[in-house]
């Protein structure tokens, strides 16, 4: 039972051995272990400091980025929005060209008709005095089959020229 109840003297060199350990711990072991923590633990909090940093900057790509797509997308709207208005335009003055030409053609065709129409009237005219001519003649050398007929014919046709 000497352990259970230790003596003076194993006390007292118990506590001096103690405080020799306590003393070269404290004289070389517990500074650079002190020294090593400290260094670890501003290595630690630069680290944290560093995230914490870079987590900002990702925050601030990522603004940076939303809004350079929001722009984009601006951007691509407005490009959009004036190919349509360039499109209706190209449209619109297409129509309005073929309305045009459209119109052009048909007063082109009209006076076409109308010149073929004038030249149809003179060659009718001119075909109906030629079979009249023809008739006439016809009519006047049957008529004027006899000598005396064509006598009194020609003085007739000589008084109305000196009555005009």
């Amino acid at each position: 039972m000497p352990l259970i109840n230790p003596g003076f003297g194993i006390f007292f060199w118990m506590t001096i051995i103690f405080l020799l350990v306590v003393f070269i711990l404290g004289r070389y072991a517990w500074p650079p272990i002190l020294k090593g923590l400290k260094e670890r633990e501003e290595s630690i909090q630069e680290s944290l400091d560093a995230a914490k940093e870079a987590q900002e900057q990702m925050k601030k790509l990522k603004a940076d980025n939303e809004k350079l797509l929001h722009e984009a997308k601006q951007e691509r709207d407005a490009i959009l929005l004036e190919a349509r208005k360039i499109k209706e335009k190209i449209i619109e003055d297409a129509r309005v060209k073929a309305l045009k030409e459209a119109d052009s053609i048909v007063e082109s065709a009209r006076e076409q008709i109308s010149n073929e129409k004038r030249a149809a009237l003179v060659e009718i005219k001119n075909l109906i005095a030629e079979y009249s001519i023809e008739i006439a003649e016809k009519v006047l050398q049957e008529e004027l089959k006899e000598k005396g007929r064509q006598q009194e014919y020609v003085s007739r046709l000589l008084e109305e020229i000196n009555l005009n």
